[in-house]
């Protein structure tokens, strides 16, 4: 196993943007009831970043405005249309996120440890949403409705998500349980997810057994006769930061790698290559759709 570990975080420094324009304040009224039994209004201008696309998807359904978005060629809700962008969100741009004195920026806790410092020097109001699993997701939607007023948007969201993972989890529990390994590529390597990633919380959630069940880790370094022994019914490869490349990786390493021809998976053709859209590295609102595809591979 020390062996795996080596060089792990070089690699997963590649991994931490995972995967995955000028705003209106958004003004929101709170009421509090004083103590004479009396219900004020008060304003409060929220001037929210959202550091990644999930979060802005999430504050769109939260029916939260933005002052800014991350740059992005997918497509972001129609209300942050015109914002301006901060950059990358693997690296955003800190000066341009200061001049739009935001009272909050939301990015994500797998870019903490890069970002967390820029952030401090800057004196720049950040909070790291906790994207890692499906669980910390609807809890971190929980504390934003709570946070922004949005309670009833919050518990709305999280109800839809849980009846469709309800709806799979429902299906699964009739079936025999597929031996699953799942490689994250990245342009010139990759890795195994464990069932602590959120590839493998989706894996586990549509019925799946992890072959990397055990672990502490989310990824490890690829050992392929070690794989080999694992004995993984179904191989799903899913692509980040560069897909097209990603997958001819994959393709010349499952050519050229004599040992991937001799897995069960390989010979019944149960190597499936999954859209880094809707597998990415981090938990996202599209949890159903994922669901459903794994539903539809595992299956069949």
């Amino acid at each position: 196993m020390k062996k795996w570990l080596a060089g792990l975080a070089l690699t997963m420094a590649v991994l931490a943007g995972c995967g995955d324009d000028q705003a209106d304040q958004n003004k929101e009224a709170k009421v509090n009831v004083e103590q004479t039994g009396q219900a004020t209004s008060v304003e409060e201008d929220h001037r929210i970043i959202a550091g990644t696309v999930v979060i802005a998807q999430i504050l769109d359904r939260l029916n939260l405005d933005a002052v800014a978005v991350p740059d992005t060629a997918k497509d972001l809700p129609a209300r942050f249309d015109g914002l301006p962008d901060i950059g990358n969100a693997m690296d955003p741009d800190a000066e341009i996120i200061k001049s739009l004195n935001p009272t909050e920026v939301l990015s994500v806790s797998t870019l903490e440890y890069d970002l967390k410092d820029k952030f401090e020097k800057l004196k720049i109001p950040v909070d790291f949403v906790d994207l890692s699993g499906i669980e910390p997701m609807m809890s971190e939607i929980t504390a934003l409705g709570e946070r922004y007023n949005r309670v009833e948007e919050a518990k709305a969201l999280n109800a839809e998500l849980q009846a469709e993972i309800d709806a799979v989890e429902t299906t699964a529990s009739t079936k025999d349980k597929p031996r699953v390994l799942i490689l994250l590529g990245v342009p010139g390597s990759y890795l195994v997810a464990t069932e602590n990633s959120y590839a493998g919380d989706l894996v586990r959630l549509a019925g799946g057994e992890n072959v990397m069940a055990g672990q502490d880790a989310e990824y490890l370094p690829s050992n392929t006769e070690y794989l080999y022994e694992s004995n993984p019914d179904i191989i799903l490869r899913l692509a980040h930061g560069m897909p097209d490349e990603v997958i001819k990786m994959f393709d010349e390493e499952f050519v050229t790698n004599d040992v991937w021809k001799h897995f069960n998976a390989v010979k019944n053709d149960k190597v499936y290559d999954l859209q880094e859209e809707l597998f990415g590295t981090t938990a996202a609102l599209n949890v159903p759709q994922a669901l459903n595809q794994l539903e539809a591979i595992f299956y069949k």
